[in-house]
């Protein structure tokens, strides 16, 4: 090979070298923490670090697995996450006890909180709840249950409830708080059949409380709002891939279960997988994926405050930063 093709060749080769690693240093660092295990109710963001996606907005992302020991609230206080999920009421709760927490996108447009009851028990409307034992969880997650004993004027018997829904299937309780991704699958596998079961979803009953949105801390918004941009950005793009193809993002959300030596079920993050489709997309299709509306921060709010859960009421437009393009739907 003549000499001045051996120095282009190794100026070329110098030049892609140089633009490969300028690329990669391109990439800005950051760390996200769902509120728990790699199941199928995080696939969108999964699916997106699978796929490069994040990358594609220059993003080199790094994400913490979830879970009862890892609360992501105090990844994002401590600084150890940049982004992290959470309930819109949790996030509604810190925000007024003074943690500048502020939501970059509300992912789930309605609450997958329901009640559950067997026909064989005569439960079939609100009003045959009347006298009955009604198992509910902790606190956040007895706002809407309350509220919904309260529209109907009705007189229960309040059981603290474990997140096992056994109590419900050996009859310790008539009435059961489940998840519609999650624990209403459960019972389903169970044995019971759903034409055996009286459910109550709470967005059904104008109780409407969205769960899962995106957060990050208000210094990290305003250090750099373009990375805020871009992870939502990444984030909708992931679970819009997700959400439609899901056989490539169930095995996906199987790999990173077994990768945390989590025991799951094909079916069962299926189940879920199919319940946050119905959760995420907003009804009307020209509203882009991700926006938190004014009067489902305004419910939540007026829910954690007639509560006392709240004593005042965050003000809406330091609580949210609307970080979606109106132009992606």
């Amino acid at each position: 090979m003549p000499r001045y093709k051996i120095i282009l060749c190794l100026a070329l080769f110098f030049f892609i070298t140089v633009e490969a690693v300028a690329g990669e240093k391109a990439l800005k660092k950051a760390f996200f923490i769902p509120q728990w295990v790699p199941q199928a109710q995080f696939a969108g963001y999964y699916l997106a670090h699978e796929r490069g996606i994040y990358k594609k907005h220059g993003i080199d992302l790094t994400i913490i697995p979830g879970g009862p020991d890892s609360p992501p609230l105090d990844f994002l206080k401590s600084g150890k996450a940049d982004f992290g999920t959470l309930w819109l009421s949790t996030g509604i709760q810190m925000r007024a006890k003074g943690i500048k927490i502020i939501n970059i996108a509300q992912v789930l447009q309605r609450s997958a909180l329901m009640l559950v009851a067997k026909k064989s028990s005569g439960i079939k409307s609100p009003q045959d709840m009347n006298g009955k034992k009604v198992g509910l969880w902790g606190p956040i997650f007895q706002i809407q249950p309350k509220a919904f004993i309260k529209k109907y004027n009705l007189n229960v018997k309040i059981i603290r409830q474990s997140f096992s829904v056994n109590l419900f299937l050996r009859d310790g309780v008539d009435v059961a708080s489940a998840m519609w991704y999650n624990e209403y699958h459960t019972i389903l596998n169970s044995g019971l059949n759903p034409d055996e079961l009286t459910t109550f979803l709470f967005h059904k009953h104008g109780l409407n409380f969205p769960e899962d949105g995106i957060y990050t801390m208000k210094d990290t918004f305003q250090r750099d709002p373009d990375l805020c941009r871009a992870f939502v950005k990444a984030s909708i793009e992931g679970w819009q891939y997700a959400l439609a193809h899901p056989e490539e993002t169930l095995s996906i959300v199987m790999k990173n279960l077994q990768k945390e030596h989590i025991p799951a079920t094909w079916v069962h993050q299926k189940w879920m997988l199919d319940r946050m489709k119905d959760l995420i997309l907003p009804e009307d299709p020209n509203i882009p994926m991700g926006k938190l509306f004014a009067e489902d921060y305004n419910r939540v709010a007026k829910g954690l405050k007639d509560n006392g859960l709240i004593k005042e009421i965050p003000d809406f437009t330091f609580f949210y930063r609307e970080c979606i393009s109106h132009d992606e739907k």
